[in-house]
């Protein structure tokens, strides 16, 4: 089902056939990996002892930026060397634990709306898949595109294995998803400027929860912003 081109949205617009939501700061409240990490030293705490590398992984980020190097770092200095099942259990117990607290009410109700008219729903989200595809499949989405990490055999190595689903990147995705959907109009929703670029290639996007400069700067491109509880 093809959409108009709209920059006004206050509400959920369902019914438009691809519904896209970021996670962080969108569904949740707030960022899902750092707590998921300090859920994978709780469960394994001499852990701990690896984290001497943690100044020098900041160290390096205040010099290159590089969002999606950092994001590799954090996960195998924390991470690097536990099996697939060590992974999948920590996974488990934190969403089992977690997820109910970390998603915001009216992000769910937005996507009980999209899926109710029939749209095909798309978790789109930076976060690493160790965790964002279980999320993705317990809120019932129908496809999560999110960051791959790293494996060798059994083992997680933590590198990644894709490229970082952030900003241009998301933009990227979208493009994809519109030649699987060709003539669908899309809805996405997304909390910060770095979601500015696939927010702007779609029909019908909002902004939730933005900072005041965040709201300023999506004011200034004509996008709609929304506060989410």
């Amino acid at each position: 089902m093809s959409a108009a081109p709209h920059r006004g949205l206050a509400t959920p617009r369902a019914g438009l056939g691809v519904a896209i939501f970021d996670l962080d700061g969108t569904i949740t409240w707030h960022d899902t990996l750092v707590p998921y990490l300090w859920a994978v030293l709780q469960a394994h705490p001499a852990r701990l002892l690896h984290l001497w590398r943690a100044p020098w992984v900041l160290l390096r980020y205040a010099v290159d930026r590089d969002r999606g190097r950092l994001k590799g770092a954090c996960i195998r200095t924390v991470m690097a060397g536990l099996t697939r099942t060590e992974v999948a259990a920590v996974t488990r117990a934190f969403l089992d634990q977690r997820l109910g607290t970390l998603c915001r009410r009216t992000a769910l109700s937005a996507i009980e709306a999209h899926r109710a008219e029939g749209d095909h729903l798309v978790l789109l989200s930076a976060s690493p898949d160790l965790y964002v595809l279980e999320i993705g499949r317990r809120l019932g989405f129908d496809d999560t595109l999110c960051t791959g990490i790293r494996w060798d055999g059994e083992y997680l190595e933590g590198a990644l294995a894709t490229e970082n689903r952030h900003g241009p990147e998301k933009a990227r995705c979208v493009a994809a998803l519109r030649g699987e959907h060709p003539g669908a109009g899309f809805a996405a929703y997304g909390n910060a400027q770095s979601d500015f670029a696939h927010l702007l290639a779609v029909d019908a996007p909002l902004v939730v929860n933005p900072s005041a400069r965040t709201r300023r700067r999506a004011a200034a491109l004509g996008l709609a912003t929304a506060d989410w509880s």
